[in-house]
């Protein structure tokens, strides 16, 4: 179980044991001796009551964990990937399927950081130029150590839940075969000391990713992940974008992965999807939706629709995909550094609460190994969410955690939290404050009259 979840698989267990007492007791003369089972099996369990409590994990950019100048063959003073396989490890270990409470297993874009192409031959042939980046150069030029390093990191990461449960991976931008800067938006500083940090895309350009031979083949469709695994029920752009079915909280659940700014012909895909499913309470997550002030805005150095019209703005995805289906109730996104969440309503009036969530920039790990750089060391410091469903009620609840696997704790219990990752994040928040963007609470209010007609599962 993690560390947040609540007793309703023990207290279900209690009441098991109470009612089958209280039923043998009334059946049986007084004389004779009550026999009634000590352990509720999971087969008696299942009848009574169908488990109203579960988790969902969900990975944020991993792409600093698995970076191959973050590895001790590169001189780094420990394997950060060794944070990321913690994780991993985690989270094998407290899934449904082993006793624990996770049904079922998200990411977010960014698994790991370089690319291995200068420009992918698809936007060479369209006729897209890159310009030199004196600065994102030096961090992000093509290696073959993405081949030898990060990605059999991550799939070795992924293998350690495979066949387990029903999970999602989804394409961040670092995720591509390549990602250049764009000869539209050329970079004006030529230092870090030349940036202005309130004009981030004319002092360091614009980025574009292209090409997902990479991707797909750790995490395409074809793969041994996704292959003929009843719950992978359908793919687009060979695996890029993704559909997922889980039975959790007597419900069946639909989960959509999208590619980075996905263009319209995914959103198409997405939207069939939906109708394929209709009626099942739907998740969607992406890379990048919204910013950590909240706003549906893109990345304004990694802006897909600037670059290449093709690609679909944050807002653009709420208009042409999300606000038109009455399914989708949650939206799960990262790239964007920092933490956020809103809900709107959708066409029909009903509510869609959209999280963000990405602590790739989070560095105490280095600090404490004593990293020297010009710039902050990113890590990520083990910090993942735990979002655990409650049906138990009549209005069902959705408790948002944030746990490293590192430092063991969850943010409320990190007495230094605010102090390592505040200024970085929401400097002008209280301490209080701050710890409760990344602790909260909230109230599926209208779950049960959109979805019980259809979606919840029969006892």
């Amino acid at each position: 179980m993690t560390p947040f979840s609540l007793t309703a698989r023990s207290s279900a267990k209690t009441a098991a044991v109470a009612m089958f007492s209280l039923l043998a007791a009334c059946a049986a003369p007084v004389a004779e001796e009550v026999q009634f089972p000590e352990v509720v099996t999971p087969e008696i369990q299942a009848q009574i009551t169908p488990d109203q409590v579960f988790t969902i994990a969900v990975l944020p950019d991993t792409q600093n964990y698995l970076d191959y100048t973050h590895q001790k063959a590169e001189g780094f003073p420990f394997e950060a990937s060794e944070l990321f396989l913690e994780q991993m490890r985690y989270v094998a270990d407290n899934l449904e399927s082993e006793g624990g409470d996770i049904a079922f297993v998200t990411t977010l874009g960014d698994v790991w950081q370089h690319q291995t192409k200068a420009m992918d031959p698809a936007h060479e042939a369209r006729g897209f130029k890159a310009v030199a980046n004196p600065i994102l150069s030096a961090h992000l030029a093509p290696s073959d150590k993405t081949l030898t390093v990060e990605m059999p990191k991550a799939h070795e990461g992924f293998s350690l839940i495979a066949g387990k449960t029903p999970f999602s991976v989804v394409p961040g931008n670092h995720d591509y075969d390549a990602m250049w800067t764009d000869s539209k938006f050329p970079p004006e500083a030529t230092t870090p000391a030349e940036i202005d940090m309130t004009d981030m895309a004319r002092s360091l350009g614009v980025l574009h990713p292209g090409g997902l031979d990479n991707f797909r083949s750790v995490f395409g469709a074809d793969t041994e992940f996704f292959k003929g695994k009843p719950w992978y029920v359908a793919s687009h752009d060979g695996g890029a974008d993704s559909a997922q079915v889980f039975e959790a909280g007597g419900y069946r659940f639909l989960h959509i992965g999208l590619q980075f700014d996905p263009p319209n012909d995914s959103l198409a895909w997405a939207a069939s999807v939906i109708a394929d499913y209709s009626g099942l309470p739907t998740i969607i997550s992406t890379h990048d939706y919204m910013s950590k002030e909240g706003e549906r805005v893109p990345n304004v150095i990694v802006d897909g629709h600037a670059v290449d019209p093709i690609h679909n703005t944050p807002e653009m995805v709420w208009d042409k995909l999300i606000s038109q289906n009455e399914q989708v109730f949650l939206v799960l996104c990262g790239h964007q550094h920092g933490q956020a969440w809103r809900v709107d309503e959708n066409a029909a009036g009903q509510k869609v609460w959209q999280i963000l969530a990405d602590y790739q920039d989070r560095g105490q790990t280095a600090i404490e190994a004593g990293v020297k750089s010009d710039w902050p060391v990113g890590i990520g410091d083990g910090w993942m969410r735990l979002m655990e469903f409650d049906f138990t009620d009549e209005a069902p609840r959705m408790t948002v955690r944030t746990y490293s696997t590192h430092y063991k704790k969850s943010s409320r219990e990190t007495s230094d939290y605010a102090d390592w990752y505040k200024a970085g994040e929401k400097p002008l928040l209280s301490d209080e404050a701050f710890h409760d963007e990344d602790d909260y609470v909230l109230e599926l209010v209208d779950f049960r009259t959109r979805f019980d007609a259809v979606a919840e599962v029969a006892n």
